[in-house]
């Protein structure tokens, strides 16, 4: 799974998810896109996940390029502890994801099989995907 190899602060500030994607909403280095159409937390386990489906399609002759990394710490308390304390331990790491920013490019594909795979894709997100096409 992908996680940061060093972070300034131990524990950061928790963000809020608010406003669109400024930059990252288009495809840059493949043909095709997976653009986010809602703003949502993407866990890096959800991360591996879509990376395996998207292997299988692209295969030897495409190239998938990930765009996004999980980079924010999300932290958890132990069940039945006292309140005070602390924040709590790392649980699991997440990449903030706004609406419009791209997950996924891949070229080397045709357009029917880059979009079966943003469909089976799409399918095991909790969140609301779309094609994307380079102009």
């Amino acid at each position: 799974m992908l996680a940061p190899k060093n972070i300034k602060y131990r524990i950061p500030h928790q963000s809020r998810l608010n406003g669109s994607a400024s930059s990252g909403r288009f495809v840059s280095f493949g043909n095709y896109g997976i653009q986010s159409i809602q703003q949502v937390w993407f866990t890096s386990r959800q991360i591996e996940t879509s990376r395996r489906i998207l292997i299988r399609y692209v295969r030897r002759n495409g190239k998938l390029w990930i765009r996004i990394f999980p980079d924010k710490i999300v932290t958890r308390r132990p069940a039945e502890t006292r309140i005070g304390s602390c924040k709590g331990r790392l649980n699991y790491w997440v990449a903030i994801i706004c609406s419009g920013q791209m997950l996924f490019e891949f070229s080397g594909i045709s357009k029917q099989v880059a979009r079966q795979a943003t469909r089976i894709v799409s399918s095991k997100l909790q969140f609301k995907v779309r094609f994307i096409k380079k102009f």
